[in-house]
């Protein structure tokens, strides 16, 4: 069972950049896709990224494309959400999540794909 744990929130001013950490524990971690969304106050949660078990394929909403990067360290159980030119409306509690299929990145872009979640990390930016 996989277990994952967000971190690397805080308040930043728009044009700044952010790097959010999502440290995974068990055996599971380095066959399961991980992806990063994130929950505006009272709506539900949007896709940002996610990267396959492997590290070689990314997947971002157009939303982000260009600004953010995920990438996963493996030897450290890692995946990384790089932010650069952050922008008000990326506030947001941002969640990391572990996919439910061993090695698939299907329907990455969908929350429903995901059963395991972190308990969020906030980002705010302020214009």
């Amino acid at each position: 069972q996989v277990q994952v744990a967000e971190s690397g929130g805080g308040l930043v001013q728009a044009g700044d950049s952010l790097t959010l950490s999502c440290v995974g524990s068990g055996r599971g971690f380095f066959r399961t896709s991980i992806g990063w969304f994130r929950q505006y106050l009272g709506k539900e949660r949007e896709f940002v990224a996610a990267v396959d078990y492997s590290g070689d394929s990314t997947f971002y909403a157009d939303s982000v494309k260009g600004r953010f990067t995920i990438a996963r360290d493996n030897a450290k159980m890692t995946v990384y959400l790089q932010m650069h030119n952050l922008k008000p409306e990326d506030t947001a509690i941002y969640y990391c999540g572990a996919h439910l299929v061993s090695y698939s990145v299907a329907a990455v872009d969908s929350s429903k794909s995901f059963g395991t979640w972190g308990q969020g990390t906030h980002v705010t930016v302020s214009s």
